[in-house]
């Protein structure tokens, strides 16, 4: 060893430490103060002293084993890897058809349908201009539409995730088809992607549809008929990734997400379901931010909290209820026009912060989608980076290969009492319902959206191709998609002849029931809104009959 490298015998930690700080002050000078997106100091250097191995069994413990911080199941990647579930929606329903099937050909092992923003607002293709059909999604208004939508792809043998907020006319009409090819439903395996109101209420205003009462009992009734009906399905998935695009930190995120998933969950036991009924099949969905750590940090601290809160508050007794199952998207927020290519870079880093958070499936943006609804080749190139990571990389060898580092323990700690801190004051607010009816919620993420942008503003937060690094020579950007113009009109002329020859007498006689099934708590209304789209009736008459009984959702507007 060389004799300048040597350590007295009583050197100590401690000692040795107060001299590598006193070289780095010597070195460094005026030192920068460094905080995360959520405001937690990030120190230069960590040690035994902040993150001691005698804490390994109460804050580690094993994958699949309580406290659940290294994973929800004992093997994780090493046995079975993410799902990929690429979220796509773009055209008619022929042109989801063959991009889907073409991911499929590429590897991609579940599929997840994005609807049309004209759906999303609750209304019918033949409802709206022509020039904005089609351009962020998928124009499905019918059972008819859902299956040329799905034409060639096995739905009882893959996974699919419909982005489908309340009253869920998406998941009616794969219900439909599934009955039509004679696939039993209890084959029928996926998520109701967006069955989120809360988040929708507060962040993302477009899938807010009904009023606020009106869409908690569609809620719970849609999840007390998938239990009877599908119990493959997952019915409920907590969506943290609106209010963290919005802009909540990370820890706000997660402490906002999972005191959505309370109230959820409170609110299905109020109405007579056991949480062992139901909570096996919740499932969350997270934005995954370009912070590498934190969001690794996030997703640790949120599935042990997530298994006590499951355990003790609520009062499950399966361990499979105490499972924090999560789907990742890397955050388009992140994204820029400027410089798109850069993208391919901040996808990759979300990904293994995901990866290594011990996410169950994954939707990889691809580099285009700061611009407009992802064109086929960078479609392709976000489904590769994940093969890339699992194949090439190697992510999967490990379980969990950050435990253990000082810096990941401290910072995972670090966002637990954060976390903590966020559902207390949700709870001191009467739990999610009130807290996001009264505006909290919504002022704590303007807030923070407000402290991040002047970040950017002000240079603190350096985006490559923004606010650094900007080049004057920037090639131009792609081109968005558009739709085929005459596919288009050809499509929206089918549906309006679809509606004049359909059996109209059945279709009166579902949407009458669906009126009385509002009007009768004893009845279940999704179970309703099955039978209307199962007998023709289009996604935009199930919503405006529901909006005229439940009330149309207006979101609140605060200061």
């Amino acid at each position: 060893m060389n004799e300048m490298a040597k350590k007295p015998a009583t050197s100590t930690l401690d000692q040795d430490h107060a001299a590598w700080r006193q070289a780095y002050d010597a070195q460094i000078g005026a030192d920068r103060e460094v905080r995360n997106r959520s405001g937690i100091e990030v120190k230069p250097l960590y040690t035994p002293r902040d993150w001691p191995q005698d804490r390994y069994a109460g804050d580690l413990g094993f994958p699949g084993e309580a406290p659940f911080t290294r994973g929800i199941y004992p093997t994780m990647h090493r046995g079975r890897t993410w799902t990929q579930r690429q979220l796509i929606g773009l055209g008619t329903p022929a042109d989801y058809n063959a991009r889907v099937l073409n991911l499929i050909d590429h590897g991609t092992d579940a599929i997840s349908l994005i609807p049309c923003n004209s759906g999303f607002r609750g209304i019918d293709c033949d409802q709206v201009p022509l020039a904005l059909l089609g351009t962020c999604g998928t124009v499905v208004n019918t059972v008819d539409h859902m299956e040329r939508a799905l034409e060639s792809v096995p739905i009882g043998s893959i996974s699919t995730a419909m982005n489908d907020p309340t009253p869920f006319t998406l998941f009616a009409f794969l219900l439909g088809v599934a009955r039509r090819r004679g696939v039993p439903w209890s084959r029928i395996t996926g998520t109701a992607n967006q069955s989120d109101y809360l988040s929708h209420f507060i962040a993302n205003h477009m899938f807010f549809r009904l009023a606020l009462p009106g869409a908690r009992r569609v809620f719970t009734d849609h999840v007390a008929f998938c239990r009877r009906q599908v119990p493959g399905w997952n019915p409920v998935s907590v969506v943290g990734q609106h209010m963290q695009q919005a802009g909540a930190t990370p820890a706000e995120t997660m402490g906002f997400t999972l005191s959505t998933a309370i109230q959820y969950a409170e609110d299905c036991i109020a109405a007579g379901i056991e949480p062992d009924d139901f909570l096996p099949r919740l499932t969350f969905f997270f934005d995954i931010s370009i912070s590498f750590f934190e969001e690794i940090a996030k997703f640790r601290a949120g599935r042990r909290i997530w298994a006590r809160i499951a355990r003790d508050r609520l009062g499950a007794k399966d361990p499979r209820s105490w499972r924090f199952k999560f789907h990742g998207q890397t955050s388009g927020a992140d994204l820029t026009s400027q410089q798109p290519l850069n993208n391919i870079a901040r996808v990759t880093a979300q990904a293994i912060a995901g990866i290594f958070g011990g996410l169950q499936s994954m939707h990889t943006d691809s580099y285009d989608e700061a611009i407009a609804s992802p064109s086929e080749g960078p479609a392709r190139i976000a489904l590769a980076t994940q093969n890339i990571l699992r194949e090439e990389a190697h992510l999967c060898d490990v379980i969990d290969p950050l435990a253990g580092s000082w810096y990941v323990e401290t910072l995972t700690n670090q966002m637990e009492e954060q976390v903590l801190e966020v559902i207390e004051t949700i709870d001191k607010a009467g739990g999610m319902y009130a807290a996001a009816e009264a505006g909290l919620v919504q002022r704590l993420i303007g807030a923070s959206a407000r402290a991040h942008q002047e970040r950017v503003e002000s240079g603190a937060e350096k985006i490559v191709g923004v606010n650094c690094y900007a080049d004057s020579d920037e090639a131009p950007e792609p081109a968005p998609y558009r739709p085929d113009r005459a596919a288009m009109e050809s499509h929206v002329a089918a549906f309006r002849r679809y509606k004049a020859e359909r059996d109209n007498d059945a279709v009166a006689r579902a949407i009458d029931a669906l009126t009385r099934a509002a009007r009768d708590p004893a009845e279940n209304v999704y179970a309703r809104v099955v039978e209307a789209a199962a007998a023709g009736a289009s996604h935009g008459e199930i919503i405006a009959r529901l909006r005229d009984e439940l009330g149309f959702g207006h979101p609140l507007i605060v200061d």
